[in-house]
């Protein structure tokens, strides 16, 4: 059955996103490419991207609502139905899948009786298994209103959700202090973070991180990880030690190396040309 229009919001809370939404779309040099932050904005009122929230950005940038729900529906960073204070999110894809990551959003979904997408009765964590977040090196991760808590276990991540219903402080492993989704929405949005020291708390990538970096730029590494040729270990190369800033994890599998399977040797198998 067609819907009814959607309803048109508040006379006061219209004129809060109509001045908003001015200064939002005033950073674009065409109004349409502030469609994005316009349903970050309209996400950060409600809690989620509401058919009122939809018609309200397709008004103010001249486009259709055909052409808002597309971009509302494609990207996942938008919801779709009211949800939590708090998104936690949990990482199943394969490396941390691999890590335990399937094995935490078990345990959440029984702790908190509720499935992938659905919310707690008291309003206060909506769950859901999220795609990569380019975090493999402290896998598994979850995420909680898109900031990190890295390195999880099903005991930590249960912790943390009964932290967050009872309302206690709870510090990301990386990045700014937590804050309510709709206020992350509204950040997201490109409106400033105004806590005292939270832009200061954001910090950058962590040591795993960097890694690679420091090697592409020549940087010696302590007890760098040696890498095997097909044929076996180099010669004279020692077992190696991993370092205390090495992730290891009781999930860790057997890896089937070129080493460990000769079988199955790693690398490619023509020659180069070929």
């Amino acid at each position: 059955m067609p819907q009814l229009p959607a309803p048109a919001y508040p006379a006061d809370v219209r004129a809060r996103l109509d001045a908003d939404a001015k200064e939002v779309i005033a950073r674009y040099p065409g109004s349409r490419s502030a469609l994005l932050p316009l349903l970050h904005l309209v996400q950060s009122e409600e809690g989620y991207v509401s058919r009122t929230g939809m018609a309200f950005c397709a008004e103010t940038l001249d486009l259709t609502t055909a052409e808002v729900t597309a971009v509302a529906t494609f990207y996942s960073m938008y919801r779709r139905r009211p949800s939590g204070d708090y998104q936690v999110g949990v990482c199943t894809n394969t490396l941390c899948a691999v890590m335990g990551g399937d094995a935490i959003f078990d345990t959440l979904k029984e702790h908190l009786g509720v499935g992938n997408n659905e919310t707690t009765d008291d309003g206060k964590v909506t769950l859901e298994h999220i795609e990569c977040n380019a975090a493999c090196d402290f896998a598994p991760v979850v995420m909680v209103n898109w900031e990190f808590f890295d390195n999880q276990t099903p005991e930590s991540a249960r912790q943390l959700v009964d932290d967050l219903i009872a309302g206690r402080t709870v510090e990301p492993t990386r990045g700014a202090p937590l804050c309510s989704y709709k206020e992350t929405a509204r950040i997201l949005a490109g409106f400033p973070d105004e806590r005292p020291g939270a832009v200061e708390a954001t910090g950058g990538a962590g040591p795993a991180s960097l890694v690679g970096l420091r090697l592409a730029k020549g940087e010696a590494l302590p007890k760098a990880r040696v890498v095997a040729p097909r044929d076996g270990q180099p010669k004279g190369a020692q077992p190696h030690d991993p370092s205390p800033s090495e992730h290891l994890s009781s999930h860790d599998a057997p890896q089937q190396t070129s080493a460990s399977d000769p079988e199955h040797p790693a690398g490619p198998v023509a020659e180069e040309g070929e």
